[in-house]
Order: C-alpha cells, then structure tokens, then sequence
C-alpha cells in the first residue's frame, strides 16, 4: 500500500491552481471536468508529491478552509535549493511566517498558503530530496 492523494480543500479550483503554481512554482497534473461542477484536479510538485483539490461545497467544509492542521503545520515541501524557491517565494508575495531559521535537520521556514494553513519548506541538512520511501 500507499498514500495515493492528500485532498487539499479549496475555495475555488482555479485560485488554488494559479497560488501552487505561482506561489510554489508547481505543475498542473490533472483537470478533468466530471460535471455538476466539480472537477479532479491534481497539483504537485517538480520532484514529486501532490495533491487532489477539492472544493468545499456545504457550510462546514467551507469553515474547515485554511484549517488543515489547526494552526499548526500541516504540510512539509523539501527542497535542494532553499536560497533560489524562498527568494522566488518571496517574489511571488508568499506571506512567511518568520525569518529562515537553521535547525538540526536543516534549513527551514514557516510559510502560509492563499487560505492560511502552515507549510515548512526544509533544506534538509544532507541537501537530500526524500523520495516516497525515505519520508
């Protein structure tokens, strides 16, 4: 077994699509049209990972927007050049939490999404990528 899809609750699909592209310079996987007004719509990053978008539809997923781990941080995107995707962040007018920061495991920093959840972007100390089984 393993994990195939994280769903990521959105407002709308096409903000959220154009902030993980923008914002994190990922990829549009997946759009695909399944009528009614709902769509499967699949973004991930460059060196792997992804997720599904979901957009919310009844008065509780609506409030759970932006809440993914109650504050706290939700979702971790590793990286081999913290320099180069935190400046182009910065560009991209990500709001950061605070300033980079080194701990034992690496280099990192606190950043929000266009909804407010918290991510960590980690420049791990080996400067290693994990892939799907090291994590």
């Amino acid at each position: 077994m393993r994990l195939a899809y994280t769903a990521f609750l959105v407002r709308e699909y096409d903000e959220a699509i154009e902030w993980f592209v923008t914002a994190l310079d990922w990829a549009l996987l997946e759009d695909t049209d399944l009528g009614g007004g709902k769509r499967w719509v699949r973004v991930g990053a460059r060196d792997g990972g992804e997720l599904l978008l979901a957009r919310a539809t009844s008065p509780d997923q609506n409030a759970a927007v932006g809440k993914a781990a109650g504050g706290r941080v939700a979702f971790f995107v590793h990286t081999r050049d913290f320099d180069r995707d935190y400046a182009r962040m910065l560009a991209a007018g990500v709001t950061f939490a605070e300033t980079p920061r080194t701990e034992a495991y690496g280099r990192v920093v606190v950043f929000a999404d266009l909804y407010g959840n918290r991510w960590d972007l980690i420049e791990s100390r080996d400067n290693a990528v994990p892939d799907n089984g090291e994590i």
